[in-house]
């Protein structure tokens, strides 16, 4: 019996390592989840183009607040998940423009029809070219600017803020870093030792004088709420953690939820 299950032993360790070679192999795809298609563009939204420093031109959205809604001429720019695109942001966008605030839906590379595959560094690269869209042909002050990021988002407006400092950052469900994120649903790979792309929320949010406003889950199975209370403790400048019970993490709350707007608006009376 010991020697049929030591027989046993190389075809478990080939396993196991085949699994390790095709998560190197493949952990873009269990990363990132784009609708690759072009979304229809909403009636109250304008389509824009942004130039990304490594040559990519990618779709966004523009939404103004309406006619009978006070400009306040502060733009809120929006950094989404790892799925879906800029379409399923809508909502999100709308309420914050009844509010008298621009809203920038950016749309990463290979999400929304857009050219390009995702990766830490091209995600960066996209951010950079939205806030360079907003100071630039928008006309926004810099000092009028918010930067909003959900989930994987918060990684990419955590990075946008430590680069270019905004007036205010919004992380909603924030996780710590992404290989502690991706431990919780893969507990028998090597997350942190087979990651290429890092998004370290919790290490550079440390970094971030501008006032930061977390918004979570208490009900949050893809995030754990733990790890977003650590980046709101982990950050520089922490204005308020928001706490909203029951929720799970894309529960639309997270879209136009009165806790969610409340933050915005928080960070926008702020700027004045």
């Amino acid at each position: 019996m010991r020697m049929v299950l030591l027989r046993g032993v190389p075809a478990v360790i080939v396993v196991v390592l085949l699994l390790i070679a095709l998560a190197w192999v493949f952990q873009r795809r269990v990363i990132y989840f784009p609708d690759r298609l072009t979304p229809p563009l909403p009636s109250s939204a304008r389509a824009v183009v942004l130039h990304t420093v490594d040559g990519l031109d990618l779709a966004a959205w523009s939404v103004p607040p309406p006619p009978d809604v006070t400009d306040r001429r502060i733009a809120v720019l929006v950094a989404h998940g790892n799925g879906g695109s800029r379409s399923g942001r809508m909502l999100l966008a709308t309420a914050l423009a009844g509010r008298g605030l621009t809203v920038l839906l950016l749309d990463y590379r290979g999400y929304g029809g857009n050219p390009g595959s995702p990766t830490e560094q091209g995600l960066a690269h996209d951010a950079d070219a939205a806030r360079s869209y907003l100071i630039g042909e928008a006309g926004f002050a810099a000092d009028h600017l918010i930067y909003f990021g959900e989930s994987l988002g918060t990684a990419v407006a955590t990075g946008l803020a430590v680069r270019h400092p905004p007036a205010g950052l919004l992380l909603r469900s924030p996780f710590t870093d992404l290989a502690a994120a991706g431990s919780v649903h893969y507990p028998f790979l090597p997350v942190r030792a087979l990651l290429r792309d890092r998004f370290p929320v919790a290490e550079r949010v440390t970094q971030v004088k501008a006032p930061t406003i977390v918004v979570y889950g208490s009900a949050d199975t893809i995030v754990p709420p733990s790890q977003s209370q650590a980046v709101a403790d982990a950050a520089a400048n922490l204005t308020q953690a928001i706490v909203v019970p029951d929720a799970g993490h894309n529960d639309r709350t997270f879209l136009d939820g009165p806790e969610l707007l409340t933050a915005v608006e928080t960070l926008a009376i702020a700027i004045g």
